[in-house]
């Protein structure tokens, strides 16, 4: 969804309050906790590897060497746990932990010393560490420029309170590594410093975020789990999302069934069990009250096949046999609110893949007419490049519609994680809203 470009007036609003936003604070002191601890590790880092691998290399101190490139290997990820907290409290930056070393107590020393050289997490928060320290460095510089804007800021009034002290005139310090600070010998000069500071502050924010956005996708590389042991915690959640879906899809059948249907049915059988006393008997018969037994019976039996037809549409819907582009025809015509629909796919998906596409349409046009106030919804459904089915569904209404709010998005959201797809929610105050699902062309 596009989305206007602010106005030359909103952009230098945003520059004029980004120095006092809570954002480029918290940026700001990340910056100065993390480059102090960044650059003591890193340098603590470097002298236990040089060691280690010093003593390993002399044969005769191998030993010690294997135990203090150990070490360090527990340093790094001493300091990455620190980094991933750090980056929570203050930028919202949550790194999901790795796992820690697996670890046997039966297992001899030098076993024991060879997992923990072969721990591949620790050997990527070493590179994490060891490339933290330049960042660490351009960090403490990034914040130097808040430093030393504020401190000419008060240019003026440290003159006022203090004057020129030994005679030797005020510095005005510049962030720039290069092209002097001048010196100030009256109080007119020291106004100079108000500009230099304003400047440096303005200047600040956007340096420090720079680095912090360099840091973040460093983190993500290196301080979470690997590739691999994600896709392991990830295949782990989806499929306890799958069981988790599949119990409840079976519970509310036999819930459905007892309650419904079974209900039905009994009293088709009552009925049907008073008909036969009443006919047992043809002394005593009454017409009408047998007629009357006879309608409600074939009223249950009706209300039972409705309700077991309704049941098995829940599960798999039929009209999903003549394709996922008539089953979404379907849902757009059975919609009070007016929905425009576009299709392109030309090869069908797997029936998993299009038995979730129709539910997740399903879903989504159902909280249009229910929550949105909306006039009229889109959907559109297209084979991308990749092979990958793209799900659209808009409206035009108040929007504010995110996960966990009572919607049906977080269970929309954990369907679509069973089989490797995405949903993302586009929903501002105010609207539109724009749902994208994007599901693998097989499951």
């Amino acid at each position: 969804m596009s989305t206007a470009s602010p106005s030359p007036a909103g952009l230098l609003a945003q520059v004029l309050r980004a120095p006092l936003s809570r954002r480029a604070w918290r940026e700001a002191a990340y910056l100065l906790v993390t480059g102090l601890i960044g650059f003591v590790g890193a340098v603590l880092l470097l002298v236990l590897l040089a060691l280690g691998f010093g003593f390993v290399l002399s044969l005769l101190g191998a030993l010690l060497g294997l135990v203090l490139t150990v070490a360090a290997l527990g340093l790094a990820r001493a300091l990455g746990r620190i980094q991933r907290r750090l980056a929570a409290a203050l930028l919202g930056e949550r790194i999901p932990a790795p796992r820690s070393p697996a670890g046997r107590a039966d297992l001899g020393l030098f076993a024991r010393l060879d997992a923990r050289l072969r721990d591949v997490t620790g050997w990527r928060h070493v590179a994490y560490v060891l490339a933290k320290l330049p960042l660490s460095l351009i960090g403490l510089y990034a914040v130097q420029w808040w430093v030393i804007g504020l401190i000419n800021l008060t240019a003026p009034v440290r003159w006022a309170l203090f004057g020129q002290g030994d005679g030797g005139g005020m510095l005005l310090m510049t962030p720039l590594p290069a092209g002097g600070s001048p010196t100030v010998h009256d109080f007119a000069g020291t106004l100079i410093g108000l500009p230099m500071g304003l400047v440096s502050l303005l200047i600040a924010p956007w340096f420090t975020r720079l680095v912090v956005l360099a840091d973040r996708r460093l983190m993500r590389a290196l301080l979470g789990p690997g590739s691999l042991a994600q896709r392991v915690r990830d295949l782990e959640e989806t499929r306890a999302l799958a069981v988790d879906d599949s119990v409840a899809l079976l519970r509310r059948v036999e819930r459905d069934l007892h309650d419904g249907a079974q209900v039905r049915l009994v009293a088709l059988a009552l009925g049907l069990d008073m008909v036969k006393t009443k006919l047992a008997d043809p002394s005593t018969l009454d017409l009408d009250a047998v007629r009357r037994l006879v309608d409600g019976a074939h009223l249950n039996a009706t209300e039972a096949l409705t309700e077991l037809r309704d049941l098995a549409r829940g599960i798999h819907p039929p009209v999903l046999d003549e394709g996922l582009a008539h089953a979404l025809e379907t849902l757009a015509a059975r919609s009070t609110v007016p929905v425009q629909l576009t299709v392109d796919v030309p090869e069908r998906p797997s029936p998993a893949i299009e038995s979730i596409a129709y539910f997740c349409t399903a879903e989504l046009l159902t909280n249009v007419i229910k929550h949105s106030g909306a006039t009229r919804a889109t959907v559109s459904a297209a084979t991308r490049t990749d092979g990958t089915l793209r799900l659209r569904i808009g409206d035009d209404g108040r929007g504010g519609a995110e996960a966990g709010v009572g919607s049906g998005l977080t269970g929309l959201q954990q369907r679509v994680r069973t089989v490797d797809g995405t949903l993302e929610i586009h929903s501002p105050g105010g609207g539109p809203t724009m749902v994208t699902v994007d599901l693998p062309p097989r499951a």
